[in-house]
């Protein structure tokens, strides 16, 4: 007889081999559906309503949570504002040592303030610093009016800038961020227009200090102190935009270098000023720690021989005119594919003249650019060369 224990036995071994071949709980399913999404895997507990983190030069999202979720932005609309000026400024439209005229309007915005009285005169880097250290919505929308003749009109600005960038979670109603209906933005697109505002480094000279005093042509300064307070006690913060307001709660677009590494988390409705922070920091933390500075490219090192005719006796290097590197995830293995394009007549580059530009592809897309130039003289070869040179032919064949 088989005795009980046997028989518990074989049903238990049962129970435990058909466990394996049913559907996986529901834990297990929602881990795997948060893998797909980018969503925590990592451990990282974020508190706040809505996040994303991102690597900026690539665009690869590593961390996802409501990324599209529409919510009140607060000053974080800021980042909008600040971009739309330094494109005018880099398109040489306005300068940044223009004087501005503080309107009655602007005066009177509410909130977070620089103190600017009616009919003072700024420039607008002072306002840009205005924006980026003390988020003052009074130096906004002084800008918006230098800009835009009316803060209405600076927001019509805003929307189709935003449209050109594929934002289609915002619409923006003004240019501080103030609760006003149907004004929203989501992280996803908090981080698109970071990026953008990342490619004119100008503006991390403003938001990543700290404090400043405004003193000229007043009788009492102008004291800054930056909101986002990751700027003093995270190393390699620099930027870009705090927010609060009770409909919003706490916001923020963060970024961090370290290594060469830059990275961006945008957190939105965080119920404190801590808990914006101290999730910030751990995104930026793990996003630092997943990449890193690959060179591609070393300045004044050969891309490509060119060779000048089939013996490859004639020939001159294409240098590179500068480093690039490429920001890659830890631990892969990257394929980089090179494309060389010259401007003209190879048999008539000059040493040291610039020769045409080398692209380099991942994935068949454009991951950078290097200009090239020419390591010596090339001259073209005349009529008597030529001869000499299929006369050789001829010999080189016969044997």
């Amino acid at each position: 007889m088989i005795s009980k224990s046997k028989v518990l036995c074989n049903i238990l071994c049962s129970f435990l081999i058909c466990s394996l071949f049913v559907s996986p709980s529901p834990k297990a399913a929602e881990i795997e559906e948060n893998s797909k999404k980018g969503e925590e895997t990592s451990g990282i507990n974020v508190d706040a309503k809505s996040a994303l983190l991102i690597e900026p030069t690539s665009g690869k999202i590593i961390y996802d949570k409501n990324s599209h979720q529409k919510f009140a932005p607060a000053s974080v609309t800021k980042i909008m504002t600040m971009l739309i000026t330094m494109e005018n400024i880099d398109a040489k439209k306005i300068k940044l040592s223009d004087k501005v005229t503080i309107s009655e309007n602007s005066k009177k915005m509410g909130g977070s303030s620089m103190i600017l009285e009616t009919g003072e005169i700024r420039t607008v880097e002072e306002l840009l610093k205005g924006i980026a250290i003390a988020s003052g919505n009074d130096a906004a929308v002084a800008i918006s009016e230098y800009l835009g003749g009316s803060e209405e009109n600076f927001a019509k600005m805003m929307n189709e800038r935003a449209k050109e960038l594929g934002m289609k979670d915002t619409h923006f109603v003004n240019c501080t961020g103030l609760s006003a209906k149907d004004h929203y933005s989501s992280a996803y697109d908090i981080a698109i227009m970071s990026q953008e505002l990342l490619k004119h480094p100008q503006i991390l000279k403003y938001s990543g200090t700290y404090m400043e005093t405004i003193s000229e042509g007043r009788k009492t300064p102008i004291g800054l102190v930056n909101h986002n307070k990751l700027v003093r006690f995270y190393k390699g913060c620099d930027g870009l935009k705090t927010g609060f307001t009770d409909e919003a709660k706490y916001c923020i677009s963060a970024t961090a270098l370290k290594d060469g590494v830059r990275i961006i988390a945008v957190i939105m409705g965080a119920p404190t000023y801590k808990v914006r922070n101290r999730d910030a920091g751990a995104l930026m933390t793990y996003g630092l720690s997943k990449f890193e500075n690959k060179k591609v490219v070393e300045k004044d090192n050969p891309i490509e021989k060119v060779n000048l005719n089939k013996k490859g006796d004639k020939f001159f290097l294409a240098k590179s005119s500068g480093n690039l590197n490429l920001i890659v995830e830890k631990g892969s293995n990257i394929k980089v594919d090179r494309k060389c394009t010259y401007f003209e007549n190879k048999h008539g580059f000059k040493k040291d003249s610039k020769i045409g530009f080398c692209e380099f592809y991942q994935d068949g897309k454009v991951c950078g650019k290097v200009e090239l130039y020419c390591d010596r003289d090339v001259k073209k070869e005349g009529i008597l060369e030529y001869f000499k040179y299929n006369i050789g032919r001829v010999f080189d064949n016969a044997i």
